[in-house]
């Protein structure tokens, strides 16, 4: 029989009993066709592969993530991926969504259709993400079968608004689930419910987001799956006693690996999916079920049952490693095709214009002015109790605090307390919405950021500790159309340009990772104290993710689902 390829003597990993064994793989037509005994007495192969002393496992499956945490376009994703052995993932393009509504999601489709990398689209289902928010578009109803008629999407998108969900059935994220199950019932859903337990937890689930993977506790990811939640885990959620509970019972079927964000260096310089499978092992997980949650149970998740196996008629996207415990690379295939070989050199071009031209002039905000950074409150003289945002290293959560600060002339002395300023400005021309409030704990104690970069409404985002720097930063980021500015002393340390819709660079990924590093290294010269200080500054103005965020409509208590006001009468 004439086949495409025949690799010979390599240890395979069998999904279905969840062991390796020695055997022959055939592949024909981008699929496997064979995997057994049978050799080159049964085969004529075009090419044969020597696979003694290799492991081959399916190509990793990563279900959450957003290309745009990564700040790159598809294209340089999918570049780096193959490397790390990952050949197909779901993509959730709401950033996109947040700036440019459903053009957004039609572009970043387009961008990945000549990607190395499967790419299965998500539907952004919260965009934006909460009504207390200004951002440049919006998916509702109407957008979201326009996409289910016109292009290939998997799944609905994480429902982040869960206080809506449970809390008053006319909302728009309950009219999305409802419309979904209702004309699209065989779509996956996918939820975003952090810290939700026993009864509003079980009313997610009830409204239909039957999956999570925000940051767990044992007591939430051990109440998850006894409701039957779909276990997403992403990597500040591998504790030891979530990864022993993993272990110790029989739960394999319920849960996966996901990266959901990933900054460009450390994409880089620790890889991707196999880096927590990596992590998983070491933290005393069977190699056998890590490969297992890195490649089959996300494909049965989204109803991919072509691939995240080696078997017949599978799509042959696979990986072979030179050593199983330390997961080292020595090959990937995709589609049956060698993608990369750790012994050639594997080099990415830049590619520019990869999106329409006005996705290169999306910041319309005019220079801003020391007096944009004033609280103006009602008492001439005297002092206010004022909320703060505590920033905390470890966790994307913030917490609210109280303080009394000086009043002098009817302006709040902010820059004479022991905290900072953050301050938010609406940046598409819309209705000009600025906001203020206090900052501190593990965040910077001296200078000043700015960035578009600010999840999910990605507004002009600014955080400082003296109104000088804090304006430079604003308008280095205005000026470049978008990106992360920080600044000491009216020095720029550093300005990471994202012109592409103020959130993704076009540069390839090995620059823009030193890129990233040395902005990562100059926020850590001002204080900033966290394990990712970019992803903590971006999602100050998330206002979905506990306690206290900041949108263009003031001050949000994420808990209660309002806005509160900085000064507590």
């Amino acid at each position: 029989m004439k086949i495409d390829t025949l690799i010979n003597n390599v240890t395979v990993f069998n999904s279905y009993f969840k062991k390796f064994s020695i055997n022959n793989v055939g592949i024909l037509n981008g699929k496997f066709i064979y995997i057994g005994k049978r050799g080159e007495e049964s085969f004529q192969a075009n090419d044969v592969i020597d696979g003694t002393g290799k492991f081959m496992i399916p190509g990793l499956i990563d279900i959450h993530l957003h290309i745009e945490s990564t700040m790159v376009t598809p294209d340089t994703f999918s570049f780096g991926l193959i490397k790390n052995g990952v050949t197909t993932i779901v993509p959730e393009p709401h950033e996109m969504a947040n700036v440019f509504g459903l053009q957004g999601v039609t572009e970043m489709i387009k961008a990945s259709r000549y990607c190395m990398v499967d790419m299965f689209y998500s539907i952004p289902s919260s965009v934006p993400a909460t009504s207390m928010e200004t951002t440049g578009g919006s998916i509702g109803i109407a957008e979201i079968d326009e996409l289910m008629e016109t292009e290939e999407i998997i799944c609905l998108g994480e429902i982040m608004n869960y206080v809506d969900v449970i809390s008053d059935k006319e909302t728009k994220s309950n009219q999305i689930i409802e419309h979904i199950r209702a004309k699209y019932p065989y779509l996956t859903i996918e939820g975003h419910v952090p810290k939700l337990l026993d009864l509003d937890l079980h009313k997610m689930i009830y409204a239909g987001v039957d999956s999570d993977h925000t940051h767990q506790t044992l007591q939430g990811i051990e109440e998850r799956l006894a409701a039957g939640m779909f276990i997403e885990l992403q990597e500040k959620s591998m504790s030891q006693e979530i990864i022993d509970y993993l272990v110790e019972h029989q739960v394999t079927e319920h849960f996966c690996f996901v990266t959901d964000d990933v900054m460009a260096d450390s994409f880089e310089n620790r890889g991707h999916l196999n880096h927590l499978a990596l992590k998983a092992m070491k933290m005393g997980m069977d190699i056998e079920q890590v490969i297992y949650a890195c490649t089959y149970t996300p494909a049965q998740r989204m109803k991919l049952t072509d691939r995240g196996v080696i078997g017949p008629g599978k799509v042959a996207d696979f990986v072979l490693l030179n050593d199983l415990q330390k997961f080292e690379i020595d090959q990937v295939f995709k589609d049956g095709k060698k993608a990369y070989d750790v012994r050639e050199e594997y080099v990415q071009s830049r590619m520019p214009s990869q999106f329409p031209d006005s996705f290169y002039q999306s910041v319309k905000l005019s220079p801003l002015h020391e007096h944009d950074f004033s609280i103006i409150v009602k008492q001439e003289n005297g002092s206010y109790s004022c909320r703060v945002m505590m920033v905390k290293d470890g966790s994307t959560f913030t917490e609210e605090q109280k303080s009394e600060l000086k009043v002098r002339n009817h302006i709040l002395q902010w820059e004479e307390s022991e905290h900072g300023l953050i301050a938010t400005f609406e940046r598409y021309g819309k209705n000009g919405n600025r906001a203020h409030g206090l900052i501190d704990g593990d965040v910077i104690k001296k200078g000043a950021i700015a960035t578009t970069y600010s999840h999910d409404n990605h507004n002009l985002l600014v955080i400082g500790q003296n109104t000088e720097d804090m304006v430079k930063a604003a308008n280095e980021v205005i000026r470049h159309q978008g990106g992360i500015c920080v600044v000491e002393n009216g020095k720029v340390l550093q300005m990471l340009e994202l012109p592409v819709g103020g959130i993704l660079s076009e540069e390839p990924l090995g620059l823009f990772a030193k890129q990233v590093e040395d902005l990562r290294n100059a926020m850590k010269e001002l204080g900033y104290n966290h394990y990712n200080s970019i992803m903590s500054i971006s999602t100050l103005s998330l206002p979905v993710s506990p306690a206290l965020k900041i949108t263009d409509y003031g001050l949000i208590n994420v808990n209660e689902g309002n806005v509160v006001p900085l000064v507590v009468e």
